[in-house]
């Protein structure tokens, strides 16, 4: 049976009178992250078979128990069987900013054990719905070897085409946009400090080419800032950003008790019975 979705239902999983605590909500690029942006990748991993580790870094006084250590920043680190590609929940951890919003998960990979450095990390904010980075690590865990592309760029502009994205003839590079003009994903220039290989190298010399990876956003407002972004360097594959991005833009209803202020009343949504 079909749940039909309206945008004139009111949404407060407050209010008494047996109203339905969470709903079907729609379109899923504005749907954000329920609150549980954590929760739904780490199930996501541990279904996958990821250990997890936490690593704490503080600070202790002389003389000073143990119990009342100044506990300075705090990292989650999710390893996968084969130690070759790993996610760390950053945001306790002081991240650098993306779109003026804190990144919360750092996804890396690489392709020999011998090196400690990644060959690519992507970085994503909060408010990105978790199904959508739930697909790309799935897709990455799939991967035998994750650093190898298995398709052009041209896998992602097709799978949010698939879904009614256009083309957006305002971005400078290879982009599509949602048909609300809200949500965006571009393959151009990557963002300072979006770096692949060795992390010293933050700089290009003049005359250099370009790093040029895959951006994603959602601006709901023009101008009054980003609900949630997401940055992958230039060494991630494209098959890997496209199943992000097929699932960022698939039309499928997702369920929700917590939704964005800046996108409540464009969402479509329906009681979850």
């Amino acid at each position: 049976m079909e749940a039909y979705l309206h945008s004139d239902v009111p949404f407060d999983p407050s209010v008494q009178g047996g109203a339905p605590s969470s709903y079907w909500v729609g379109p899923r690029h504005l749907a954000g992250d329920d609150g549980r942006l954590y929760d739904v990748v780490a199930d996501t991993l541990a279904g996958l078979g990821w250990t997890s580790l936490v690593i704490v870094r503080g600070r202790q006084e002389p003389d000073e128990a143990p119990e009342d250590r100044q506990v300075l920043r705090s990292t989650v680190l999710h390893i996968s069987p084969d130690s070759l590609r790993w996610a760390q929940w950053v945001l306790p951890d002081e991240p650098f900013h993306l779109g003026d919003l804190p990144i919360a998960w750092q996804v890396s990979a690489r392709t020999d054990l011998r090196s400690p450095l990644a060959q690519w990390s992507a970085y994503f904010t909060p408010e990105v719905p978790g199904e959508a980075l739930g697909a790309f690590l799935t897709a990455l865990d799939a991967r035998e070897q994750p650093t190898l592309s298995l398709g052009g760029p041209e896998l992602v502009t097709a799978a949010v085409g698939a879904h009614g994205w256009m083309r957006d003839v305002d971005q400078f590079g290879q982009g599509m946009v949602d048909p609300t003009f809200a949500s965006h994903v571009r393959l151009g220039e990557v963002p300072p400090l979006i770096q692949d290989g060795d992390p010293l190298v933050l700089v290009t010399a003049v005359g250099d080419a370009v790093p040029v990876g895959w951006q994603a956003w959602a601006e709901p407002v023009f101008g009054a800032g980003y609900l949630w972004a997401t940055s992958f360097g230039a060494g991630v594959p494209h098959d890997l950003v496209a199943a992000f991005a097929d699932s960022l833009s698939s039309s499928a209803p997702v369920l929700r008790r917590v939704l964005p202020e800046s996108t409540r009343d464009r969402l479509l949504r329906a009681p979850a019975v």
